[in-house]
């Protein structure tokens, strides 16, 4: 039987993430009608750090993910009213005045330092760290791409005549139009993050990432606006209606928690994905962590604070990896994936895993934690197993989160009342149901796994008018399908294992981790060589 063809007015929302590109139908109902999903390959590294991945593969495979959907699904053409993008953050493209590649895109999770330079000179530098925000400066400078692309490959840059965000370039390809969302604007650029537009000339930003000139960044649009149009080549190349209308959105942590339904900073969004967030909706500018912005959010003129455990649920990968080859194979002989093992081998394990504490610091800081910051596991015994330290990743994940709560709390002046959670991770009922226990609050699952997809639908609907105002269109288009409820016996032992221990952890361990990096240089020193 032939399949019945979408009929329904619908938007089109292409999802760019770091592990596979999803183009999802939706109706303003929120419904996910049709989706198509590749898996990509993130990077590869021709050096030890480096993450790099050709900018025409996310074309390519972004069109063969569209030309499936079209094909799978039969789809009525005309009920499609708009398309938008939502992508990975701070994953950099640059084109030449003929808009052609010259390099490999810089991927998000690239570890490559430029130097420090001459700025800032002595005596600012003695200004900045009375302000304590010397470090950050300098984290920031480093980490800036084109600062190391003009230091390292100075004949690229002095080509680039357009330096895009992965939102931009794939805004290029599909409207012939550089341009780009504010709300994508997350990462190191000389971008105002208050006024959500490009710095302006006395911005600091300009001096920090000195490389950027101002012409080489696109134009921005609000998130809700039109950026432009599907070009005949684009709709030849991937099967989307020539002419459709493109709608800016925001990033994909930001289209999530948009698409979670979290619009005031009552309401917490924790991202159980490869970066484990918290973040909350404001209409007013708030930083938790002073000096570190908050983020454009999905919803135009809005901020999302953020606090970041930059591992986050790529931990479970590692744990996969290194400690679980067992499961994998059983997995694959039963034909399920392995997180489903593992979960069930959590599960089994009582709450606060006898003890095992975990501090998620895999990656270091720029400020809590800071640039020495190291995991920790501690609390082993004899009775501890696999299945301990699985779960012991899994709540310490949750206590850094908890952690981030408080001080989101703090710094917004309002009491978080429900978590909405999305990610990966979230699929896992024993993570649903800890993290419940140890905020103490009901832990809420979106109707859908795709909420950054959805985010993105929703800035489309209203960039279409179908809703007066993004309560309106978050009632309709977003709802929540299970609620765990916190087990109050299992939160009294977390609460104490939290404050007791785990808040006391990093204040501890902070001085030996300082140690380990002056001895070893890991995580490198960003202000001076050995």
């Amino acid at each position: 039987m032939a399949a019945k063809k979408v009929s329904k007015d619908t938007v089109l929302s292409i999802d760019a993430g770091t592990q596979s590109i999803r183009i999802a139908l939706i109706d303003f109902k929120g419904n996910i009608l049709k989706i198509a999903k590749t898996e990509i390959e993130p990077f590869y590294s021709k050096n030890p750090g480096w993450a790099e991945q050709d900018p025409e593969y996310f074309w390519k495979i972004l069109s063969q993910t569209s030309k499936q959907l079209f094909r799978d699904n039969p789809i009525q053409k005309d009920s499609i009213k708009g398309l938008t993008i939502t992508t990975q953050r701070n994953t950099m493209i640059n084109l030449d005045k003929d808009k052609k590649i010259l390099r490999p895109a810089m991927v998000w999770v690239d570890r490559r330092k430029a130097e420090l330079g001459s700025w800032p000179p002595f005596y600012l530098s003695t200004a900045l760290k009375g302000m304590n925000i010397y470090d950050l400066i300098v984290y920031s400078i480093r980490e800036c791409e084109a600062n190391w692309l003009a230091q390292n490959q100075p004949e690229i840059w002095e080509k680039t005549d357009k330096f895009l965000f992965l939102s931009g370039y794939l805004t290029f390809k599909i409207t012939g139009e550089l341009s780009d969302s504010s709300g994508n604007q997350v990462g190191y650029v000389p971008f105002d993050f208050k006024k959500q537009k490009w710095g302006s000339d006395k911005d600091i930003k300009w001096k920090m990432f000195s490389a950027i000139r101002r012409e080489q960044l696109p134009q921005l649009f609000r998130p809700t606006e039109i950026m432009g149009y599907v070009t005949k080549k684009a709709s030849s190349e991937t099967g989307i209606p020539e002419g459709l209308p493109v709608f800016a959105a925001a990033a994909d942590k930001a289209c999530e928690v948009l698409g979670s339904g979290c619009l005031t900073p009552d309401i917490a969004c924790l991202s159980f994905g490869t970066m484990a967030t918290i973040e909350t909706t404001n209409s007013k500018y708030v930083e938790i962590i002073p000096f570190l912005p908050s983020f454009p959010s999905a919803v135009p003129g809005a901020y999302n604070t953020e606090v970041t455990i930059y591992r986050g649920y790529w931990m479970v990968s590692w744990f996969k990896n290194e400690f679980a080859q067992s499961e994998v194979m059983l997995a694959k002989k039963k034909g399920i994936p392995p997180e489903i093992l593992l979960d069930q081998m959590a599960g089994n394990i009582p709450p606060g895993s006898m003890g095992l504490m975990l501090q998620p610091f895999w990656s270091p800081g720029v400020k809590t934690p800071g640039p020495e910051a190291k995991g920790a596991i501690i609390g082993f015994g004899d009775v501890h197993t696999r299945a301990h330290v699985y779960r012991a990743i899994l709540e310490g994940l949750s206590y850094a989160l908890k952690e981030g709560a408080i001080r989101t709390e703090k710094r917004n002046k309002v009491k978080i009342e429900k978590l909405r959670v999305s990610g990966g991770g979230s699929q896992s009922r024993t993570a649903m149901q800890l993290t419940a226990d140890i905020f103490n609050l009901p832990a809420e699952k979106p109707h859908t796994y795709e909420t950054s997809a959805l985010g993105a639908a929703i800035d489309a609907a209203m960039g279409l008018k179908i809703f007066p105002d993004f309560s309106s269109a978050v009632k309709s288009m977003t709802r929540v399908s299970e609620v765990f409820e916190p087990d109050q016996k299992n939160s009294e032992i977390y609460k104490d294992l939290f404050d007791k221990v785990y808040m006391k952890m990093y204040k501890k361990m902070q001085p030996l981790y300082e140690d380990i990096r002056e001895i070893t240089n890991y995580p490198a020193f960003y202000n001076r060589k050995r």
